[in-house]
């Protein structure tokens, strides 16, 4: 029974001890939509390995679905694909359509450094 305590303490102390992640980016997609595949083929793969990716994971979504619960968009999203920055469940940012690889990047690591304490790419 003691240890038992001493183990429930000790993850709830780590569980405590963890960032909680406030951050994330949503990326709103359609079925078929060339430009969401193409991300999904050139950045998708690398995306959570990246320090932007560590920092504001991602969740994917259809555009016909509501928002996910706890999540708050500034406006309707009209463009497939559009990547929302998400932050205590609140929109803070968002990039509509898909750019190309260098584009998209550039433009994420600015929102980040903008609309957050993203530390930028190490």
């Amino acid at each position: 029974m003691v240890l038992r305590s001493y183990v429930l303490g000790f993850v709830t102390l780590l569980c405590l001890s963890l960032p909680a992640q406030a951050v994330e980016l949503i990326m709103v997609e359609r079925q078929g939509c060339i430009y969401c595949i193409q991300w999904k083929t050139k950045i998708g793969p690398i995306y959570p390995k990246t320090d932007a990716g560590k920092y504001a994971p991602l969740r994917m979504i259809d555009i016909a679905d509501a928002p996910p619960e706890g999540v708050t968009f500034v406006r309707k999203i009209n463009f497939t694909p559009t990547f929302v920055l998400i932050e205590d469940g609140q929109e803070i940012g968002r990039i509509e359509g898909y750019p190309g690889e260098d584009f998209f990047w550039g433009l994420l690591e600015m929102m980040l450094s903008a609309k957050t304490d993203f530390p930028g790419a190490s």
